[in-house]
């Protein structure tokens, strides 16, 4: 499972990016793995041994009540995307200063029933395939990838690691499996990669990261010592001192930590901060939507009104956007027309003398009907326009605040986009997810059946990818 493939912070690769990651059925974990460094040594030629835990690093990067191990994790001005990319992006000559950090690819070089597997992302990007073909695990992916972009250890994100090990992956002398994933964010410094090494047996850590750009390897951390809780990291320095040796967390993905730990004195530490930067804001933006309508039905307490997860407070967001955004909510209600059964006039909301709000669609010619008495394709249908029609600001996401709203974009991850979706329901929802992602602020990439995809390939601006091809 080494992912450092010979070369070091300092080298400049000439691999394919197929050749970062070794055979998944060749190897697992390795305990030791080397990290050469070539251009020269630093203070000393041999690296330290990994030091204790770094608390600090540790404490902002799993807190809850902070942003997580990202940008809004450090107070420092430089720790922002438009800042730091500044004395970069001239160097790539397939940069492009004014691009959104958004992940173009997806890969799962060894995850559950995937192997050897890279996904191309588009705008809007829909799996399908016969059940078992792994269309829920490829989301699952994603969404783990975000989640250690924001800063969740290791055990929240996969809490049940071993079933994600690939059954044909053998155990080394000591015992250890584990899987392994990636992506690509492409964004103002071009495509940068990010892949990761993760030991689900005997004990889930990370054994291996790697964040490449444009050749150049800028992180790469290993498992030194098994028995310490930590990896060895090194980052392109470019400097006096060519690489920077430090141990990290081995529950923590390291790329989020870089802004914590990185000076930004050097041009090449200035490319470094700027590479995680951009990988941390492109993942952080996915938002899983997965609307329960069993959920929804019931009156709810008014709050800050954010979409939940499973959309169980979508009236209380219909509150706040009736408030506060009366142009969405007139634009929702006008969506609403082409899945919800009869002549929809508009969305409102009662407020309950109990003090919760209830939400209710007009009708024309007949009385308010209470949400609640919907089906459940009309509940999910609505929620999952709503989502496209919202943005971070309005979805329960780690939003990255120190991120100019002009940079941010949002990108849902919808699994069973089409769920309990009659055709006209799913042909206006695709029709929704394709308009709404031209600006470019808004991605989708979901799960559907085989009608929808026939659907989805025949509609300009959508990337359907076949899971059992």
């Amino acid at each position: 499972m080494d992912l450092t493939g010979g070369s070091a912070p300092a080298r400049t690769s000439k691999n394919r990016p197929s050749d970062l990651v070794p055979d998944p059925d060749a190897v697992t974990p390795s305990g030791s793995p080397s990290l050469p460094v070539s251009g020269g040594a630093g203070p000393s030629s041999a690296a330290p041994s990994p030091g204790p835990r770094v608390p600090e690093a540790r404490t902002s990067a799993a807190s809850r009540s902070g942003a997580g191990a990202s940008l809004p994790r450090t107070s420092r001005p430089r720790a922002s995307v438009p800042e730091a990319r500044g004395p970069v992006v001239p160097e790539a000559p397939d940069a492009r200063p004014d691009a959104r950090p958004t992940v173009t690819e997806l890969r799962l070089s060894a995850f559950a029933g995937h192997r050897s597997a890279a996904h191309a992302l588009g705008p809007v990007t829909l799996f399908t395939g016969p059940s078992g073909s792994g269309k829920t695990t490829t989301l699952r992916a994603y969404e783990a990838l975000a989640r250690l972009g924001a800063g969740d250890p290791l055990d929240e994100v996969f809490p049940d690691a071993a079933d994600l090990v690939p059954e044909r992956a053998r155990p080394d002398a000591q015992g250890r499996r584990g899987f392994r994933i990636g992506c690509t964010v492409d964004g103002p410094c071009g495509p940068v990669r990010l892949d990761l090494a993760v030991q689900a047996e005997p004990r889930l850590r990370i054994v291996g990261e790697r964040l490449t750009a444009r050749d150049r390897t800028l992180l790469a951390t290993a498992l030194r010592d098994p028995g310490r809780s930590t990896v060895q990291a090194e980052w392109h320095t470019a400097g006096a001192t060519p690489v920077t040796r430090a141990p990290l967390p081995d529950d923590l993905l390291g790329t989020a930590l870089l802004p914590l730990r990185v000076a930004g004195r050097t041009p090449g530490q200035l490319e470094v901060l700027a590479a995680a930067e951009q990988v941390v804001v492109g993942l952080r933006s996915a938002f899983a939507c997965d609307p329960r309508p069993e959920r929804m039905r019931a009156p709810v307490p008014p709050g800050e009104g954010r979409l939940r997860r499973d959309c169980a407070n979508l009236a209380e967001v219909l509150h706040r956007t009736h408030n506060d955004c009366p142009r969405r909510h007139h634009r929702l209600a006008t969506v609403a027309g082409a899945g919800c059964a009869g002549t929809v006039t508009g969305l409102g909301v009662r407020e309950l003398r109990e003090g919760t709000v209830r939400a209710v669609l007009e009708r024309a010619g007949r009385t308010a009907t209470p949400l609640g008495r919907l089906g459940d394709g009309e509940l999910r249908y609505l929620a999952l326009a709503l989502t496209l029609l919202t943005g971070p600001g309005v979805l329960e996401m780690d939003r990255v605040a120190e991120v100019p709203d002009a940079m941010q974009g949002l990108t849902l991850l919808a699994d069973g986009l089409d769920r309990g979706l009659d055709r006209r329901q799913s042909a206006e929802l695709l029709r929704l997810a394709v308009e709404i992602a031209g600006d470019g602020h808004i991605r989708v990439a979901g799960s559907v059946g085989d009608r929808t995809a026939a659907e989805a390939r025949r509609t300009p601006g959508v990337t359907v990818v076949d899971l059992g091809a």
